[in-house]
């Protein structure tokens, strides 16, 4: 194994742990939290090599950057998300590359992922993106947008909604960290009464992971403890 993939491996194997370590303290199963490792201005070379360890999810930002890794990376079927505020101008790009699309915070964006997933491809894994602590500069809905934009999203065929996403402000200490995504988690226990297929909480990174998975999230998402520093 060449020192790179060595590296990774490392960094792999360290998050895994800590991920486990997080379950076992909180009565978790580990295999019920996916690790997506967000890389977002990282190079195709840097996917490939934490793909050969074992990664197979990865989560992106900016439209095309992502693209141009997904064409080149085809062969290895992995499963990309992309976790950034949506343009609608980037809408038909999206809907046309990604798996997942984890940040639809309103029903125009719905409709025109819908409208432009490619004719016989499998439905696009919708997530909502939840803005919890009502901040004015972050993507996502208020909390009592989410029924309605549920409801739209299950209407249409060519989307298949799989729970919730959220981005909370930083908390310093870790109570503070449980209670919002305790919040969360209760959002997601009420949608699930309507709609009981849904399976994914994603939320927590580096920061703030233990917390996370202690109320309940399905899905980290982590960047540089994966990548390392970016150069």
């Amino acid at each position: 194994m060449c020192q790179r993939n060595q590296t990774f491996n490392h960094r792999l194997e360290a998050l895994q742990q800590r991920i486990q370590l997080a379950c076992s303290q909180s009565g978790r199963d580990p295999d019920r939290v996916r690790l997506l490792a967000v890389s977002k201005t990282r190079p195709a070379a840097q996917v490939s090599a934490l793909a050969e360890q074992g990664q197979r999810s990865f989560g992106e930002n900016y439209v095309d950057e992502a693209v141009e890794k997904i064409a080149a990376l085809s062969a290895q079927a992995l499963s990309w998300h992309f976790i950034g505020p949506i343009q609608s101008n980037k809408t038909r790009q999206i809907a046309e590359n990604f798996d997942w699309v984890e940040s639809v915070d309103r029903e125009k964006i719905a409709r025109r992922l819908a409208d432009q997933r490619p004719s016989g491809s499998s439905p696009l894994n919708v997530l909502i993106q939840v803005n919890l602590d009502d901040e004015g500069q972050k993507a996502g809905c208020r909390p009592d947008q989410i029924t309605d934009l549920a409801q739209f999203i299950m209407q249409r065929p060519e989307l298949q909604l799989r729970g919730l996403m959220a981005i909370p402000a930083p908390r310093e200490h870790s109570d503070e960290q449980r209670k919002i995504f305790a919040q969360l988690k209760t959002l997601f226990d009420t949608l699930a009464q309507d709609y009981p297929g849904i399976d994914t909480i994603s939320a927590g990174m580096s920061g703030d992971l233990e917390a996370a998975i202690a109320e309940g999230s399905t899905q980290i998402r982590v960047g540089t403890d994966l990548f390392g520093p970016r150069g």
